[in-house]
């Protein structure tokens, strides 16, 4: 039986060991954000750690960092010769809030129909028990075929504080060819697809100060400047009339999509109407040129997140204000960096801010865009893979959000990292009731199994 055939087998054969595996690791309430449940997430590194020590992985290590440990482990016999996966996960969970929502305990994982209901079981310890598993049965049968490291923190739903640092520290012992991500869906449970594309982020809030305290608008008004006005009126200058941002150079470095591109997203069941439908709006918006998912994942963008003025309470009150704040963030794609769109935005508020007032910029987060092309080692793998396991070639998706451990490995270890994951749209993430879809764990594992194999060719 051919290699990759006798791994299949055996994942299938032991497909419920591999579904109590997960189970085993769902039961354990690893929240990264609440102190009380440290223990939890020293638990739940252990078992990994066990679970790699009983593949035979080589150097398995528990790695501590300022919050929650990083879980390392590495089989290198394929040899010098073949190329070098590092899989990475996070075995962290959001808290389980509200409570009285969830139609079980959050925590006590329950089967109904085809899904699997628990805190984390989408988001991602399924994604990480199927890898396991896949490694599992290729160990067991006729080996792996490439080398494999694994780098599985505990901090990814707090941001991943501790992660660059430990990169930066631990870059020859993560050294790989490719990087897996496997936090990530497909677009429907028979519709199997590759997000090759992530957009960054860069948030800011602007603050604008006028007078030295509020004043009385019938004493002053007309006579000095009105910090709202003003921040409204530079905000409202940085899109023109054709949904363009306006601040220098914001689209200098972006990289324009192709027309093959265009024509590949054109394929997913995501239309205009569709898109309106989803925000429940009147009618759509946005940069002229592009429909609404070129705009949404492939462009990028500038919003307002949030504004604060003056009076805000029940009734009137005849201020005038002296301070006016906004929360804004800008969606960044390849090649843009936070860097620069933060420059662009302090040259347009020297160029377009009044002599009457007085303003100043902080940056609050930023992340780089992400990218693999899609004629890659890696995406023609996957490639294959799914379309051996789904019975049908991916589609391909860029997503509007962001994953700022993407752009982040990218950058500091220089290779691609390739987002492959098994869950789906409506898995509930971060909410109650969150679910993996069974059929597509156990196509995980297998899929996993194929696009390892196929790496090694």
């Amino acid at each position: 039986m051919p290699a990759p055939e006798a791994a299949v087998q055996y994942a299938k054969e032991h497909k419920n060991d591999f579904l109590e595996d997960l189970i085993t690791l769902l039961r354990i309430p690893s929240v990264s954000t609440l102190p009380d449940h440290q223990g939890d997430m020293e638990r739940a590194a252990a078992w990994i750690s066990d679970r790699l020590k009983s593949m035979d992985f080589d150097n398995v290590r528990v790695m501590p960092t300022d919050r929650h440990p990083v879980v390392y482990g590495e089989c290198l016999k394929a040899g010098k010769s073949a190329p070098t996966l590092l899989f990475y996960g996070h075995y962290d969970v959001q808290p389980a809030d509200p409570l009285e929502e969830w139609k079980s305990d959050p925590f006590d994982p329950q089967i109904r129909g085809d899904d699997l209901f628990a805190r984390g079981a989408s988001d991602m310890k399924a994604q990480v028990v199927a890898h396991l598993s896949a490694a599992a049965s290729m160990v067991h049968t006729s080996g792996l075929p490439i080398n494999v490291k694994y780098m599985i923190e505990g901090e990814e739903e707090i941001g991943s504080p501790s992660l660059e640092k430990f990169i930066i520290a631990n870059k020859d012992l993560l050294s790989c060819d490719i990087c897996l991500n496997a936090d990530c869906a497909i677009l429907a449970p028979d519709t199997p697809s590759i997000t090759y594309a992530l957009r960054g982020l860069a948030y800011f809030e602007i603050r604008i100060q006028g007078p030295a305290s509020d004043l009385h608008s019938g004493r002053f008004g007309g006579a000095i400047d009105n910090p709202a006005l003003v921040l409204s009126e530079l905000i409202a200058g940085m899109r023109d009339e054709n949904g363009r941002i306006t601040l220098p150079g914001f689209y200098d470095s972006v990289r324009d999509l192709s027309d093959d591109e265009r024509a590949e997203l054109s394929k997913l069941p995501t239309d205009d109407a569709w898109w309106q439908a989803q925000a429940g709006v009147k009618a759509l918006h946005g940069e002229r040129g592009y429909s609404a998912g070129e705009r949404a994942s492939a462009r990028p963008t500038l919003d307002v997140n949030g504004l604060l003025s003056g009076f805000t309470g029940e009734g009137s009150k005849t201020v005038l204000p002296a301070k006016a704040m906004a929360k804004i963030s800008m969606r960044l794609v390849s090649d843009q960096t936070p860097e620069q769109v933060h420059e662009g935005l302090i040259q347009y508020m020297k160029e377009n801010a009044p002599p009457t007032i007085t303003w100043e910029v902080e940056k609050l987060a930023g992340a780089p865009p992400a990218i693999v092309e899609r004629d890659s080692v890696s995406i023609r793998a996957a490639s294959k893979a799914f379309e051996s396991v789904w019975g049908k070639r991916p589609l391909f998706t860029r997503e509007g959000g962001t994953v700022p451990v993407v752009g982040m490995i990218q950058n500091l270890m220089g290779v691609d990292c390739l987002m492959m994951g098994f869950g789906l749209p409506d898995d509930n993430l971060h909410a109650p009731n969150e679910k993996q879809h069974l059929p597509n764990y156990y196509r995980g594992i297998e899929t996993f199994i194929r696009f390892t194999h196929e790496l090694a060719v």
